[in-house]
């Protein structure tokens, strides 16, 4: 199964990194170049291990996915439950640590993320994969490079906040 991976370090608290990765709407659509539409499923009103979403990409490709992992501030999992005829598997994932240059005064966090792939029928696996990584790394790293253009956008930011304050508050876990 391919893996593509792409970190980042960004100037701000692990709450709010994570948090970014997870604004929904027009705070999402500021920076993430990937997304033309994306909306929670089934009454959903923010993210959780469980929750469904659907994403509409700017491919005009859409995806059904599933929340498998949901651990605020550290890592967030996810499964297609639906999409794009060519692929029969696909998950992301997003770690969160705090970086090494990180000080109280000066935050910084450890981005990283994952995507993971199968193609059908699985006999184009040779050819559909290595097409499938040049594709998809282009993708992750021109999301992962909006992302941390988000996580210095003032607006994003304070959307961020909010978010890593409600999360603070649960105790679900995920």
């Amino acid at each position: 199964m391919p893996r593509i991976e792409s970190s980042v370090v960004v100037p701000v608290s692990i709450d709010v990194a994570f948090a970014v990765s997870q604004t929904q709407g027009e705070i999402r659509y500021r920076w993430d170049p990937f997304v033309a539409r994306q909306r929670l499923l089934h009454g959903a009103t923010q993210a959780a291990k469980g929750v469904q979403t659907e994403t509409v990409s700017k491919h005009r490709l859409k995806m059904v996915s599933e929340y498998t992992s949901f651990r605020p501030p550290s890592q967030v999992g996810m499964k297609m439950v639906s999409g794009p005829p060519f692929f029969s598997s696909f998950g992301g994932g997003w770690s969160f640590r705090q970086a090494e240059s990180h000080t109280d005064q000066n935050p910084a966090t450890e981005s990283t993320w994952r995507y993971t792939f199968t193609v059908k029928p699985p006999i184009l696996g040779k050819i559909a994969d290595p097409i499938g990584i040049k594709l998809l790394g282009l993708d992750i790293e021109k999301r992962i490079a909006g992302y941390a253009k988000g996580c210095v956008d003032p607006v994003v930011v304070a959307e961020a906040e909010k978010l890593a304050g409600l999360w603070a508050t649960d105790s679900t876990p995920g």
